[in-house]
């Protein structure tokens, strides 16, 4: 089968470590599925991994990718859950495992004609959802429906902050918290990406690190260090932060003296259940949520996508059709 996989890497230039060619078709053992890919989508856990984090020279070489939808081999369309882990061992949340990774980590992602899946992880897709838009939901899309609603507590009325507007997790952030009945606020450096994110639901947006007109209930942070000490001077009294990347580098040393004071909850975020991606997969055929989708490339042009991800140039999803 034809796949897009790491095999060195290169922390300076991280499009030097792809591979497109050819890979043995995946032999799944009992209880996993083979899934026919029909589309993926790239995420910043791709290039991470090119540059060698969280991942070690001896782990390649590997297929990339996390997030997929296509056929299982019993016939059914799917969407295919990244997270592999045991729901018993994180207390009922996948997530929570100790042992638990992500598709790319340990077993080969999604970026194939084929990928191999533990029969669990698979979704029904909804008739609603093209394939492209159903191959954005199960990192990035996942990812901003767990920060709002299981980690965040957001709550019809409620004002959301979404910094970085742009990426994957921010515009579905704006997308979803719109949908779930907040007035939505998002801010970026770039003027047209601020005009972008007024046009899918922001309410108001704002230059990064500007002062809003009143401060916040929630955060949704992914940059880090360049708009880390901004969200915690929006947040209100007993505000909430949820974090679940950093594409600026790690945050400064945190202000103990607000989050003290003014009764601030920092909290951490990754990926989602696979009961989560249910509720987001109904939530978006239910009601005409969509994805957002920046550009598609055949798999087999997937340098072009990765130059354009790696450009920072993306609003919304990059997805590869097979």
């Amino acid at each position: 089968m034809f796949a897009v996989s790491a095999t060195s890497i290169h922390p300076d230039n991280p499009i030097e470590g792809l591979f497109l060619g050819d890979h043995a078709d995946p032999e799944p053992p009992e209880g996993w599925a083979v899934v026919d890919v029909k589309a993926a989508a790239l995420n910043h856990h791709d290039l991470w991994t090119l540059k060698g984090v969280g991942i070690k020279a001896e782990q390649l070489p590997i297929i990339l990718g996390c997030d997929a939808a296509g056929i299982a081999d019993d016939g059914t369309e799917v969407i295919v859950h990244a997270v592999i882990g045991d729901p018993a061992a994180g207390g009922g949340d996948e997530t929570l495992d100790p042992k638990r990774s992500l598709l790319s980590e340990v077993y080969n992602g999604t970026l194939a004609q084929k990928v191999m899946v533990p029969r669990r992880n698979l979704v029904a897709k909804p008739a609603e959802l093209s394939w492209q838009e159903a191959a954005c939901l199960p990192t990035a899309w996942l990812t901003a429906y767990r920060m709002l609603t299981t980690r965040g507590d957001l709550t019809a009325g409620q004002t959301v902050l979404v910094q970085g507007a742009g990426g994957g997790v921010a515009t579905a952030a704006i997308v979803l918290a719109k949908a779930l009945g907040a007035r939505v606020w998002a801010t970026s450096r770039d003027e047209a990406k601020r005009a972008r994110a007024l046009e899918i639901g922001a309410d108001d947006v704002f230059e990064s690190g500007a002062r809003l007109p009143e401060r916040v209930d929630l955060v949704i942070e992914t940059v880090g260090q360049a708009t880390w000490d901004h969200s915690l001077k929006s947040l209100r009294p007993g505000g909430r932060i949820v974090v679940s990347g950093a594409t600026s580098g790690a945050a400064p040393g945190a202000d103990l003296n607000r989050v003290f004071f003014l009764q601030l909850s920092v909290i951490g975020s990754t990926m989602g259940t696979l009961g989560e991606l249910q509720a987001l997969t109904a939530l978006c055929a239910d009601s005409g949520v969509r994805p957002l989708i920046d550009s598609e490339f055949a798999l087999r042009d997937a340098t072009s996508a990765f130059e354009r991800l790696a450009a920072g140039e993306a609003f919304g999803k990059i997805v590869l059709t097979v």
